[in-house]
């Protein structure tokens, strides 16, 4: 399974202000520059942490950006889960409530292997 920058350059702002918590609001063009990410990604990337609840934004002068909750309050798996959606190694194995089944769901030889992926990898995030 593959993750999509969008978890890599999420995470990576996120240590940002983990990094800065808490003294206050980050500059999304400072950590755009030291995290070697687009403005303009970060901005999207920030719109979905914040409509999740993991940050906060301040406009103006001394805005930014910055943690909802202390950096360990939080999980990699919230940023991912904010970022990529449900955990998903295959459609019937996902953490949505509808996961997409096909027609041998009762007698699938691997959906257990599947599901146990998915728990791992949630357990790690």
């Amino acid at each position: 399974m593959k993750f999509s920058s969008k978890s890599h350059y999420g995470l990576r702002a996120m240590v940002a202000l983990a990094r800065s918590y808490p003294s206050g609001p980050v500059p999304l063009g400072d950590i755009a520059r030291a995290e070697d990410i687009s403005l303009s990604y970060l901005e999207q990337l920030m719109g979905c942490l914040r409509k999740a609840g993991l940050v906060e934004g301040t406009r103006g002068v001394h805005g930014g950006y910055r943690l909802a909750a202390a950096p360990a309050a939080m999980t990699a798996g919230q940023v991912v889960r904010a970022l990529e959606g449900p955990i998903a190694p295959a459609g019937c194995a996902s953490e949505a409530e509808k996961a997409d089944v096909c027609g041998r769901q009762a007698d699938c030889p691997s959906r257990s292997l599947w599901e146990h992926v998915r728990d791992n990898i949630a357990q790690v995030l």
